[in-house]
């Protein structure tokens, strides 16, 4: 295991970089401020390696951004009007619109320096205190993600939780994949277990219906490039400017790790494509496109960032559980833990 210093942090903390992974095979580079992946690099049939993370320049850019390829909570997605549990109302920070997202703003959990309690070649654990209060939610969360590299090219990512009050917790990564490595990633080829999502209303919180996908630029049941259906003259595509919604995963079970993407960028030149294979035990993904970009953020390669130059999947349950019945529960409460596995896997 490498561990370097990366930078310093606004409030002068400093910030290490570790690097996990085997010789010349899939390597990742973590930060213990947020969880932040800035690198995962696959190495490719040439010989030579390519870095499938769309990553910001240095500290400074993800301390600003704050939600960029880092650990979200404590509740990932959209929360509508705070939330109830147990007769009591939990008001939290919102926008103009009543709208919490990735558990607000200033206290994004991306720009929190976590603890390591464990570190070797191939895994990294963080872990975060999160007091009673935090961010509006009840009851102290103490959360543990570990990071793995195995030998079999995958990029494994544990997440556990507890409480000493009831609350809810939603917990994700907010990775940018570019496959190709940099450009536009709009000719990568989707495809996403689902034969639903959850509809939004005009500020993409759901409305609680389930809306299938068939016959709908949604419909990623077969692998199809993202430049083929991402300018649809769709209403929910309207909405968000793109992609940017949660997919109900098919599930043979609740919590059943199962393969739930595959996105593939077909041919990079001489070096070939990378697919990547993602499964999670979680019961949905929000894929989402970099609608929200306007090219005045650059990127570790140099470039300007754009609409569709990368693609986030973001395991989750359902945004705005909370306020609805029906979604799957992200209530915990003490004596009880939360988990969740995703697992990243890469092959040239």
């Amino acid at each position: 295991m490498n561990r370097a210093l990366y930078g310093i942090m606004r409030d002068g903390r400093q910030v290490h970089a570790y690097s996990l992974g085997y010789g010349d095979g899939l390597t990742a580079r973590v930060l213990d401020m947020g969880g932040t992946i800035t690198a995962i690099e696959v190495p490719l049939r040439s010989g030579g390696r390519r870095n499938v993370v769309l990553g910001l320049p240095d500290l400074a850019a993800y301390e600003a951004k704050a939600w960029f390829n880092c650990l979200i909570g404590r509740y990932a997605n959209r929360l509508r009007n705070g939330f109830s549990l147990d007769g009591r109302h939990y008001p939290l920070a919102a926008d103009e619109n009543g709208v919490t997202l990735h558990g607000g703003r200033p206290l994004s959990w991306g720009i929190r320096l976590w603890e390591v309690t464990g570190a070797s070649d191939s895994h990294l654990t963080l872990r975060l205190v999160s007091p009673d209060g935090d961010q509006g939610f009840p009851g102290t969360l103490t959360v543990d993600v570990t990071y793995t590299v195995t030998q079999a090219g995958e990029l494994r990512l544990g997440y556990r939780a507890a409480t000493d009050a009831p609350t809810v917790v939603n917990l994700t990564n907010h990775i940018y994949f570019n496959l190709a490595g940099h450009g536009s990633a709009e000719a990568h080829l989707l495809q996403i277990e689902a034969d639903a999502i959850t509809a939004t209303d005009a500020f993409q919180v759901p409305t609680g219906r389930i809306m299938p996908v068939d016959g709908t630029a949604f419909d990623f049941r077969k692998p199809v490039p993202l430049s083929a259906r991402i300018r649809a003259n769709e209403p929910q595509l309207r909405i968000a400017r793109g992609y940017d919604h949660n997919y109900v995963l098919r599930k043979s079970r609740p919590g059943a790790l199962e393969k739930a993407v595959t996105l593939s960028d077909p041919a990079s030149g001489d070096d070939g494509g990378v697919t990547l294979t993602l499964s999670t035990t979680e019961p949905g993904i929000q894929v989402y496109s970099t609608n929200n970009v306007n090219g005045s953020m650059i990127s570790a390669a140099g470039e300007m960032i754009r609409m569709g130059d990368a693609l986030a999947l973001e395991t989750q349950h359902f945004p705005d559980s909370p306020n609805h019945p029906d979604f799957p529960s992200t209530v915990l409460r003490p004596g009880e833990i939360f988990t969740s596995t995703t697992v990243f896997r890469f092959e040239a």
